[in-house]
């Protein structure tokens, strides 16, 4: 009778144990851009001992950090933490003519805040661009690529200023490393300040300061959209004088900086920067579209010039939008009778 009793004790205590164990799960976890793709028995919660998960990144350019699978142990804890993928930065190393290095220095895909250097490994080769950028949280790098460019000087010439070996007015200059390029005025009158003769040098710098162009006389005042000059415009200006532009009819003449009300000859040059602002048009068929009138004239089309103030009515329905409106430089918000 006692060894019974002995018997039925270990019996219950060994049923006690193993409803314990069924009754332990683990916790779910954080996920970092990481999915379950599959379990065993299943992946869904609760998660019982001995469940095994697998996880995938959420996106197929991230990197996993930390083991693919994970199982529930008996102690309610998983045997190790869930993984986390993080975006990793798209990198071509072999780029033409170009050395990159990696920092820190590994291989493999390039995660968030690592950087990369660039430099041109080929002769008479310049870097145009950064020359480090930084891979960002969201996969993207915090610059533009930089490019090995041939080594060249470059310069845009004022409009009263030539190369002399060009036949005609050069707006724009290039040259190789020790190429000299002799600049003269073009204008009658006007007088070159500085030194005449400028070189390139081998890191695409000038040899020195441009010159400028002082006095000399202006051709024809240049040609201004929707505008035209007040009086005839002659062939020729002297220092100092000025030209001034009208607008066609409705157009409006912007005042504003950066635009101005005429021109001034300077150095050879006309200085200033004319501007017509536009009128808008409203047409018949807009109107009868969006079942507008104007409060004023009705249905009919209408040019309202640039800061001019429009109220429109409906016949019939409600409004939606403003019913005045201004016109800005050709363009106005028209409301909508539904």
């Amino acid at each position: 009778m006692k060894g019974y009793q002995v018997f039925l004790c270990l019996m219950l205590m060994n049923a006690e144990v193993s409803t314990n164990a069924q009754d332990v799960v683990c916790e779910d976890e954080e996920r970092i851009n990481v999915e379950i793709v599959l379990g065993h028995p299943n992946k869904v919660s609760p998660y019982k001992v001995g469940q095994i998960l697998v996880f995938q990144c959420t996106d197929r350019n991230m990197m996993m950090d930390g083991p693919r699978t994970v199982e529930c142990q008996a102690n309610g804890k998983w045997d190790n933490p869930f993984p986390k993928c993080e975006a990793t930065c798209p990198l071509n190393e072999t780029m033409e003519g170009m050395t990159i290095e990696r920092s820190p220095d590994v291989e493999g895909p390039v995660k968030q805040g690592h950087r990369v250097r660039f430099s041109c490994s080929e002769n008479g080769m310049k870097l145009k661009g950064s020359t480090e950028i930084t891979c960002l949280p969201n996969g993207e790098w915090n610059g533009p690529f930089p490019k090995c460019d041939e080594i060249r000087c470059e310069a845009i010439l004022s409009k009263n200023m030539r190369a002399e070996s060009d036949e005609q007015l050069a707006h724009e200059i290039s040259v190789k490393p020790h190429q000299k390029v002799t600049l003269s005025c073009d204008g009658k009158g006007s007088k070159l300040i500085g030194e005449r003769v400028v070189t390139c040098n081998q890191d695409g710098q000038w040899s020195n300061t441009f010159p400028i162009c002082t006095g000399g006389t202006c051709g024809s005042p240049p040609h201004v959209n929707n505008a035209d000059t007040v009086g005839f415009a002659r062939a020729e200006y002297t220092e100092g004088e000025e030209v001034k532009y009208t607008c066609f009819n409705k157009y409006t003449l912007d005042t504003q900086h950066p635009h101005t009300k005429s021109l001034i000859c300077q150095n050879g040059e006309w200085i200033g920067n004319i501007y017509c602002l536009k009128p808008c048009s409203v047409s018949v068929d807009v109107l009868e579209e969006r079942g507008l009138h104007l409060k004023v004239g009705g249905l009919q089309k209408y040019f309202p010039p640039h800061g001019d103030h429009i109220t429109f009515i409906c016949l019939r329905g409600r409004m939606t939008g403003k019913p005045r409106n201004q016109c800005i430089d050709g363009v106005m918000e028209l409301p909508r009778c539904v």
